[in-house]
Parts: structure tokens; sequence; C-alpha cells
């Protein structure tokens, strides 16, 4: 497929994808279900065009598209539109895909233009195996889970604002309720806390086979127990202490800063994942 139809398929997500988010914003002023739905339709197409390029990506270079940074932002933002999609169909939760997308259409921004170098990396088609695959396949899957959830800790702080004020009016009854969010917002954890988990647990044993002289102190390895740490402070205190309510809340978002500053930040400074030089 030639570079220039790719760049103009680039070009149509990003637009309509702009599109989407502005109706969205639009439909979270003014409670607008007619342009909620259109907006709704254009992320739709947006998720079939990033499809598409994901297909067309993987049959020219015969791999899955998550081995150079690249390929890894635009995975990601493909799972934020997935996941909110899905979310939205399944649990109808008011303004999840709004809060969702612009999150994902930074990412895609980001993507985008990024510089030329974050494109290939002539290491990563030596160093390609299917426990890298996976590893890397699983930790943005997981990473994908924090990104709802953080979504969702959000909505839960808004709408806890907006009942402490009494301001009763339609962006209220269209947030859903404390409960349900909080609930969401600790099951999208549970699920991307052990996928995080095994995901450290085959980089290890990869970078053990493959990569002998690894620095053990490399600044994403630690970056990532870090954030696997601040995690299990969460399910600790969800479950062991059984805390709940806007702690909690604020906790899970400072907690997801922490995943955006080892996706990255501290990658650039690894010696060990070339995924990110």
């Amino acid at each position: 497929m030639s570079d220039l139809f790719m760049t103009r398929l680039h070009e149509l997500t990003i637009v309509i994808y702009a599109a989407s988010v502005l109706l969205y914003f639009m439909d979270f002023l003014n409670s607008n279900r007619k342009v909620n739905k259109i907006a709704f339709w254009l992320l739709a197409f947006v998720w079939v065009l990033q499809t598409l390029f994901l297909f067309l990506h993987m049959r020219e270079t015969g791999r899955f598209p998550v081995l150079t940074l690249f390929e890894g932002l635009y995975f990601y933002a493909w799972v934020l539109v997935s996941l909110s999609l899905a979310i939205n169909r399944i649990l109808k939760v008011d303004f999840i895909v709004f809060f969702t997308n612009v999150l994902g259409f930074i990412i895609m921004c980001i993507h985008t233009f990024a510089p030329a170098y974050f494109e290939s990396n002539p290491m990563s088609e030596q160093l390609v195996s299917e426990l890298l695959l996976i590893h890397i396949t699983m930790a943005i899957l997981s990473y994908g889970a924090f990104s709802i959830s953080f979504v969702l800790s959000l909505l839960y702080l808004l709408q806890y604002e907006l009942l402490k004020r009494k301001k009763w009016g339609k962006m209220l009854r269209r947030i859903a309720d404390l409960h349900k969010l909080e609930h969401l917002s600790y099951v999208l954890n549970v699920i991307g806390f052990p996928m995080l988990l095994l995901s450290l647990i085959l980089g290890l044993q990869w970078a053990w086979i493959k990569v002998p002289d690894m620095a053990w102190n490399d600044s994403k390895v630690i970056g990532s127990f870090i954030v696997l740490a601040v995690y299990g402070v969460y399910l600790y205190s969800r479950v062991g202490r059984n805390l709940h309510g806007k702690s909690l809340a604020l906790w899970n978002a400072a907690s997801f800063l922490i995943v955006l500053i080892n996706f990255f930040l501290f990658g650039r400074f690894s010696s060990f994942h070339f995924w990110y030089q």
C-alpha cells in the first residue's frame, strides 16, 4: 500500500475523529441526542478506519503492529475507541465516550505528528518473538483498561461535585450514579492489574532469554513496577480496607498519571526498551 494512501488515511481519520469529539462536546453542553447519535456513528467510522490501518499494516509487515512507539500509540488509540464504543453500547454510561475519546484523540495526534524516527527500529525486527508480542499487547490492553477506569473516576468526581453543590440538571441525570461509576472503575482495574502483572512476567522472561546484559535497574522496568504498585494499593484500599468514595477516585486518577509518565517519559531514558528509542 502506498505511503501517500496511508498518509491520507491518517489525515481522514484525524478529521473525522475531531468532528466526532466536537459533536460529543456539543452534546455534553446541550444534551442533544441527535448530535450524540451522529457523533457515535462518526466514532464508529473512525474505528473502522483504524482497524483498516491495523490490518493493512499487519499485511505489510507480517506481524502484529506493537513493536515500535509509532505502532504502540496507534494500537493504544484503537483500544480506547474499541472499549469506549463497547461500554457505551453495553452499559449505557453517558459521557464516557466523550471523555475517553478526548484522551484517544490526543494519542492519535501524537501518533500522527510524531517524529519519523518513531516509526521503525531495525532492532525490533531482529528481536521479534511471540513472547514479546504477547508482552507488549497485554501491557497496552491493561493501559486501555486503566484509561477507561480513569475516565470513570473523572465522571465520579464530576458527579460528586454536582451533588455536593445541589446542581440538579440534565448533566446530573445523564451521568451514571456514583455507585455504578465507582464499581465499573474498580472492575476495570481488576482486569487491568493482572494483565499488567502477566505482561511484566512475560517481558522479564523474554529479556532474560534475549537480552542477557539487561540492566535490571532500567527506568522502564522500575516505572512499570511502580504502576503495578500504585494499582495494587488501589485494590488493597478497595478490598482490604473497604475504602470508597472521593478519596479512592482521586487515587485512581493519580495512578493513571503515573501510567502516562511511565508510557511516555520513562521509556525515553530506557536502555532496555528499544521500542522507545
